[in-house]
Formats: structure tokens, C-alpha cells, sequence
């Protein structure tokens, strides 16, 4: 007999109804408590399927988790606690000092942990002697699908601004793109959360429409690709405040095209994900491999400055827009990945 499968017994009560108890590790796994209600559907002629109507959005309660960080702990390590309780969908997490109180820089940390990284968090209490984070978006308000259309939108938008503010010279662009970069992570810190809360539940799994707990491996490795793209703005922005000049001439024209190329390979890899789409994202790969003629045409652009500096800081330019193209030809991969048994069925 299978682990999981159980047997129980059916019992006759009133007149004319047949009952049979429910596995207690299930109701409590699920969050479910006495007077809620559960959907059955039939399937085929000899089973039934029993499964709660919908979950609440952040799934089974968590209890509430608490950090004691002592008055010589690296404000580092107290925001990275923070994030990973973050991740592990504590719905309120409180910070106490193991002793005395909570340190200016200490309290100065966590703000600014939570209005940079936590989206949906907020600190609902702060004093010296502790402060109370709770989470308060719900699935349902922003879900998965939705945060990852918004965190590609602000990461592509990322690339083309830097670039431009790096081939006009606008420093105040490149400053608000390096801003940008924190509102890209908050949105991959909450679809990792999500997807955390659907691994260990199959039902949120499917309100989430993910298809398989394998599938949030690979949802989780395009999150991080998407990150990257975010951070290699952002390099290209600081190298502008660094240097305080933008390019000109031909070159500019050049890293222009070949950003315009990497963001439509990242839309075409992006697409073929939502879709769910092979074909799409073996084209995609092939695509992706085309960044490297655009590249050519940059250096050789770069060949005719006479300066060394600016030669050195066009191609840290270019390395970071080719990266990007590279980072959609992986993500196209992960959609191999995830679609190979569905477009085998269908071959």
C-alpha cells in the first residue's frame, strides 16, 4: 500500500447519509479548522476527489517569528534573517534586542529592509525596546503572474533608460534607474515567497496556475535572471555617474541597436514562458545568438575613439547589454525544461 494512502471507515448517520473523518494531518496542513467548507468531484466511475474550495491567499498559518539579535550583530546579517524568514511566508516577524535595546543602525537597517525589499511589508511597530514587521498583501491582490509581468516590465524599461542616459549623458536618469533596481528585487523577494507557499501546498500550487512543484524550480531560476538583467542597468547607470560623460557618434547608435535586439530576445523568451510555448522559446535560443553580430558592429564603432578610457567603458557597456541577451537565451531554456513533456505529448 502506498505511504500516503490511508483507509476509512464509512459510517451511516440520520436517515440517509454516509459519512467518513478526514485525515487530521491534512485539515491542519491546509489551514482548515471546523465549519469550513470542502468541494468533491467525481473522477470517472470509481473515485473522488476532495480538495477545499479556495485557500486563503497566503495558505496555512505560519506562526509568528521572532529575531533576538545581540547589541554587536551586523545589521547585514539582521536584514538577511529578516529576508528569509521573509521567504519562508511568516505572515508578522518580530525584531528584539537579546538584551537592552535596539541600536539607532540596528532599527535604521530593518527600515530600510522592508520599504526597499519586502513588498507588501510594513512595520507596524518601532521602539527601541523592538520592532513588528507584518506582511500584508495577499496573493490574490498581486499574484505570481502579475508580479512577474511587473518585474520584467521595470528591468527592460531598466535597460533601455540606462542606455540612453549613458549615450545622452543624463545623470538623473541613471540615478533613478539605479532606484529602479530595488523595486525589481522586491518583486522576485515576493515571487519567491509565493512560490515557497506553493511548493508546500499542491492546491495553492494550482490557484497559482504553476502546473508542478518542478515548475517553481524553474519560475525561481527566471526570477533570478530577471534580477540580473535589473543589476546590469544599473552598472551601466553607475559607470555614467562615474565618469561623468555619456557616448556619442556612432557608438551610441550602435549600443542603442544591440539593447533594442537583447529586449526583444528577453520578450520573446518572456512570452514563450506565459505561453508555455517550445517552439517559441527553441527560436528564441537560435535568436539569442544573434547578439553577438551587434556586439562586432560596437567594437568596431569603439575601434575609431581615441581615447582609451572611452574605449574600456564602451565595452563594459556592451559586455553588460550581450549579457542580457544571454540571460533570455537561459531563460528559454528553462522553458525547454518545463514544456518538453508537453510538446512531446503533443508530437
Amino acid at each position: 500500500m502506498p505511504e500516503k494512502e490511508e483507509t476509512r471507515k464509512i459510517q451511516f448517520t440520520g436517515k440517509s447519509s454516509y459519512i467518513v473523518s478526514l485525515p487530521k494531518k491534512w485539515v491542519t496542513d491546509l489551514g482548515l479548522k471546523r465549519g469550513d467548507q470542502v468541494r468533491m468531484a467525481r473522477q470517472g466511475a470509481g473515485a473522488l476527489q476532495l480538495y477545499p474550495p479556495r485557500l486563503r491567499a497566503e495558505g496555512p498559518k505560519k506562526e509568528d517569528a521572532t529575531i533576538e539579535i545581540g547589541a554587536d550583530e551586523e545589521t547585514a546579517s539582521t536584514v538577511r534573517k529578516l529576508i528569509s524568514l521573509y521567504f519562508l511566508g511568516y505572515g508578522t516577524i518580530h525584531v528584539r534586542p537579546r538584551s537592552r535595546r535596539l541600536g539607532p543602525g540596528q532599527r535604521t537597517a530593518v527600515k530600510h529592509a522592508v520599504k526597499r525589499m519586502l513588498m507588501g511589508a510594513e512595520i507596524i511597530e518601532d521602539s527601541g525596546g523592538g520592532m513588528t514587521v507584518r506582511v500584508m498583501v495577499q496573493q490574490r491582490e498581486l499574484t505570481v503572474d502579475g508580479a512577474f509581468k511587473r518585474m520584467i516590465h521595470l528591468a527592460k524599461s531598466m535597460l533601455a533608460d540606462a542606455v540612453r542616459a549613458a549615450g545622452e549623458g543624463d545623470r538623473d536618469l541613471a540615478r533613478e534607474v539605479i532606484s529602479t533596481d530595488d523595486e525589481v528585487d522586491r518583486f522576485g523577494f515576493y515571487i519567491i515567497r509565493q512560490l515557497k507557499t506553493a511548493i508546500e501546498n499542491e492546491h495553492m500550487l494550482k490557484e497559482m496556475g504553476l502546473g508542478s512543484a518542478r515548475s517553481c524550480l524553474g519560475y525561481r531560476l527566471v526570477v533570478k535572471n530577471i534580477e540580473r538583467t535589473g543589476d546590469h542597468a544599473a552598472l551601466i547607470a553607475q559607470d555614467l555617474l562615474e565618469c561623468g560623460r555619456g557616448f556619442g557618434g556612432e557608438v551610441r547608435g550602435r549600443i542603442g541597436e544591440m539593447c533594442s535586439f537583447s529586449v526583444s530576445v528577453l520578450d520573446d523568451a518572456c512570452l514563450a514562458m506565459f505561453k508555455g510555448d517550445y517552439a517559441q522559446a527553441e527560436e528564441t535560443i537560435r535568436r539569442a545568438a544573434g547578439v553577438s553580430g551587434y556586439e562586432r558592429a560596437v567594437v568596431e564603432a569603439s575601434n575609431r575613439l581615441g581615447d582609451p578610457l572611452e574605449v574600456y567603458r564602451v565595452r563594459r557597456t556592451t559586455e553588460g547589454v550581450r549579457r542580457i541577451a544571454e540571460y533570455a537565451s537561459d531563460i528559454a531554456e528553462i522553458v525547454l525544461n518545463m514544456t518538453i513533456e508537453k510538446a512531446l505529448k503533443k508530437g
